[in-house]
């Protein structure tokens, strides 16, 4: 039938008999960086545990996007990301080759993804943990019985199923499962603007000991910011970011970068991802032209590889039990239910090409905590949302948002899972004390001087607080 008040043709779908083809204890639907810690912790910890990816490898923005570092594991003194985040990226180094783990064997902040190897990290870590994969798979309805999940319909070559769990984390970076559940989300600022997304890229045949003497011979060539300021003059490179900032050197020939933006794009919409993808690879070209013929010792790159899909800074931020905002952030608050401590700085990107990118860091050494209840969705029970989209306004998700983070919160979502599924109860019924001792005890970092409710006698999540960090 058409429908007169919007002239879309709609269909009305026969009712079908599925299979349920998966019980496990814990669903994780997402396999970037918090659906894979996520999906470890709650097998190490005893669940049967299903991690459910659209893709046919792991690994999120950073292998399907190439994101080409992982951000700060450090507060500028110490790393805070620790526990399995820390594991992994350490498990790269070793597997990457001699010659990649002499670069940056001490190296914690910004250590460049050699994409190929995180891929065979993460599938060993993951089945090692005893959790199952599955493949090229989306979950693309949610049913619900009252507060509860009941089950997930899930699509792939096999065709259509169902997937019974007593809980379900949500990792796919965008909400995507709470959205389907009916969870309130707020998307973007206060307009509706979303920070641009970037179509990043790998090259080889660059020569970086040519670009380090460039680099140091300030007194000769202009920087690399007035280059990208002269190259738009020129017309050969479109308005926008000015800087080169997102650039890792896996060999001294193979580069990854992370430059430029497409702007307007809403990474929950096909039809936003599509058009991303087109005039991502179309300025990756323009990009190349550029490197080829303005920065010393890029004459004679090739392009490689250019991601799966453009890389998507921020989209849903789900309505939760508590949402961390800019003064939290600012005052580097702790929480009595703090599960993982951020030091990343507050990033921004621009919204359009002629607007200005917002930053702001913490001191050194310094960190703010990230309590449990902003990844519980209002109105699910059996539901725990990590990673980008929990429960945040805008300014402390573009610091939440990189992988190390995503690192941590998956694991906590994890761990959590694991303890309701043995007690058979929801995510807010799980003992905080309980939870935080059990991060410590397996490695995650909450703190020098933590305000934990482990440290006192139990206290129930929805009446937790924050002090001040001293």
């Amino acid at each position: 039938m058409t429908n007169s008040s919007t002239n879309n043709l709609t269909v009305t779908i026969p009712a079908q008999k599925l299979t349920v083809s998966h019980t496990p204890d814990v669903v994780v639907v997402g396999g970037g960086a918090t659906g894979i810690a996520a999906a470890i912790a709650a097998a190490r910890n005893g669940a049967s545990t299903l991690l459910i990816e659209q893709r046919g490898y792991l690994g999120g923005m950073g292998t399907a996007a190439l994101v080409p570092a992982f951000c700060p594991y450090t507060d500028g003194e110490k790393p805070v990301i620790r526990g399995i985040g820390l594991d992994l990226l350490e498990k790269m180094k070793h597997a990457a080759g001699e010659d990649f783990l002499n670069r940056y064997e001490q190296l914690l902040d910004w250590v460049p993804i050699d994409v190929e190897t995180l891929k065979r990290v993460y599938d060993a870590e993951v089945l090692a943990s005893g959790a199952q994969v599955l493949f090229h798979t989306v979950a693309d309805q949610v049913l619900l019985d009252g507060d509860r999940i009941s089950g997930l319909v899930i699509s792939n070559k096999s065709g259509r199923s169902v997937v019974q769990a007593k809980l379900y984390i949500d990792a796919s970076g965008d909400a995507d499962l709470a959205a389907l559940a009916g969870v309130p989300f707020q998307v973007g600022g206060e307009n509706g603007e979303l920070q641009p997304g970037t179509m990043c890229y790998v090259v080889t045949g660059a020569d970086k000991n040519r670009f380090s003497q460039f680099l140091a011979d300030i007194g000769q060539h202009p920087q690399l910011e007035e280059l990208v300021t002269l190259a738009q003059q020129n017309g050969e490179l479109p308005e926008g970011r000015k800087r080169i900032s997102g650039m890792a050197w896996i060999s001294n020939s193979v580069v990854g970068f992370n430059f430029g933006h497409v702007f307007n794009i809403d990474g929950t919409k096909a039809e936003d991802l599509t058009r991303a993808a087109i005039e991502g690879r179309q300025l990756i070209d323009t990009q190349i032209r550029f490197l080829k013929k303005y920065v010393p010792g890029f004459e004679h790159i090739f392009l490689v590889h250019s991601g799966d899909q453009i890389g998507i800074r921020e989209t849903r931020r789900i309505q939760g039990d508590y949402t961390l905002v800019v003064d939290d952030f600012l005052s580097m608050r702790t929480f009595e239910d703090d599960i993982a401590r951020n030091s990343y700085f507050i990033d921004i990107h621009l919204a359009n090409a002629g607007s200005t990118m917002t930053i702001k860091h913490l001191p050194k050494g310094k960190s703010h905590g990230v309590p449990y209840r902003c990844m519980l969705p209002q109105g699910k029970s059996n539901l725990i949302v990590a990673g980008r989209s929990v429960s945040s306004d805008r300014p402390v998700q573009g610091s939440l948002r990189v992988m190390p983070n995503c690192f941590a919160m998956g694991e906590a979502a994890g761990v959590a899972a694991s303890m309701a599924s043995v007690k058979d109860i929801g995510f807010r019924e799980v003992s905080i004390p309980e939870l935080q001792r059990k991060l410590i005890e397996q490695g995650a970092y909450l703190g020098d001087n933590p305000g934990l409710a482990y440290a006192d006698q139990e206290v129930p999540v929805g009446s937790v607080h924050y002090e001040e960090e001293n």
